[in-house]
């Protein structure tokens, strides 16, 4: 028993890292789900568009009575009969629709990818929020210890009458006014926990510490935004193809084998043959539609000059955001190294003024001020790593990467 439970441990004792968390959101997320369902629906009218192009085959039958039969035709006809059908040509209609439908599968694939690439990096948000509040959770819950850790002292010395009931006062003012802080931070990361794990379909009680590799050199990518509309255009270009098979010639052919049966025959009221094999050929072509076939490839062409116009804003808007993605990352690494020097020397000036507090050198405003220097430091170092990841998880997404790959192994913490 105790051999289960030493294996069950680290998954007690450790949260959920950005890389598992993203692995869920891939098997869980019904957003998600949905958009590969109707994948499958697109990749099934392929196959709809593709038997559309084999010959068509029906059976029937009918009977027909006639109370007063016309002279030379018998009172009661009955037949079966059998009939296949085939386009010999279309204008390629059936062609461009095949074509048409793959290529609406191809928008509904890359419309998951980025569907998956979204959700990601709200996730990644998510995520690095949630350690943002747990940063700023620990020096708040640090500065807690701290301040009732003097709030205790300075009642052994009211008790000693060597400090007055004001010193108690301002020191529980200030430590109730670091628990309210401390319980809105609480409440903040239960709320984020619930809506990442409702992304993620899993209950998340924590995260843990999660960085990315850093590969700023490479080429950009084009990212599935871009994908999905140029794929959309093409869809136009097909769907002129398909507007163009209505003004060409549509030929087909049919072959109907039919037998017949007869009831109330005589000599004015005859049968007729027993079968029939009747062969056609038939050939259409439409010679005016009051300008509804232009109008249709004017529209067509309207509608690809629109998303050409979005192709290009999207395509700057990627080149625009993936610069801003690296000054955002140079600029929160001085941020890093600026944070780090402060909340060094936070420390080390808290240090001395906590021992002058101690030794009534100094008054609790002080005191206080350099405490609360010390907490916003430690926060601001915390949070600024934070910060330094999700710019490299925002680069790789304007960078058309897959933020799961770019992710380095758990670390988990001593």
């Amino acid at each position: 028993m105790k051999k289960y439970i030493a294996l069950l441990l680290p998954a007690l004792l450790f949260g959920e890292d950005l890389k598992s968390i993203l692995e869920l959101l891939n098997k869980n997320n019904t957003l998600l789900q949905s958009s590969k369902l109707t994948n499958e629906a697109k990749q099934q009218n392929i196959k709809t568009k593709e038997n559309a192009t084999y010959p068509t085959i029906d059976v029937g039958g009918y009977y027909q009575n006639l109370q007063t039969p016309a002279s030379g035709q018998a009172g009661d006809i009955y037949s079966v009969y059998g009939k296949i059908g085939y386009d010999l040509y279309d204008g390629d209609r059936k062609k461009s629709l095949i074509e048409l439908a793959k290529n609406e599968y191809k928008i509904s694939d890359i419309s998951t990818n980025a569907l998956k690439e979204n959700l990601a990096l709200d996730v990644t948000k998510d995520f690095f929020t949630i350690k943002n509040l747990k940063a700023s959770l620990n020096a708040k819950e640090e500065a807690k210890k701290s301040i009732n850790e003097q709030l205790t002292r300075v009642k052994r010395y009211v008790e000693a009458k060597l400090a007055t009931k004001s010193d108690i006062d301002r020191l529980q003012s200030s430590f109730d006014t670091n628990h309210y802080e401390v319980e809105t931070i609480k409440f903040q990361i239960d709320e984020a926990l619930q809506n990442l794990s409702l992304k993620i379909g899993k209950k998340i009680d924590s995260v843990e510490d999660s960085i990315f590799y850093e590969n700023l050199d490479e080429k950009l990518q084009e990212n599935n935004h871009i994908k999905v509309l140029k794929a959309r255009r093409d869809a136009i270009l097909l769907n002129e193809q398909v507007v163009n098979s209505a003004i060409l010639p549509q030929v087909k052919i049919e072959n109907t084998y039919s037998r017949f049966g007869y009831n109330r025959t005589n000599s004015s009221h005859p049968a007729g043959a027993d079968d029939q094999n009747n062969l056609t050929l038939s050939a259409t072509m439409k010679l005016y539609d009051f300008g509804i076939n232009k109008s249709e490839k004017q529209l067509l062409t309207i509608e690809a000059q629109a998303l050409a116009k979005e192709i290009d804003y999207k395509t700057k808007e990627q080149e625009v955001q993936t610069k801003i993605s690296l000054l955002k990352i140079s600029t929160t690494k001085e941020k890093i190294k600026s944070a780090y020097s402060a909340l060094t020397s936070a420390k080390s000036a808290f240090i001395t003024i906590n021992e002058k507090y101690n030794a009534g050198l100094v008054d609790y405003v002080t005191y206080l001020e350099a405490l609360q220097t010390k907490t916003n430091a430690n926060m601001s170092y915390e949070i600024s790593k934070n910060e330094l990841q999700f710019g490299y998880a925002t680069y790789y997404y304007y960078n058309g990467k897959n933020l799961e790959e770019m992710l380095l192994l758990q670390i988990k913490k001593d």
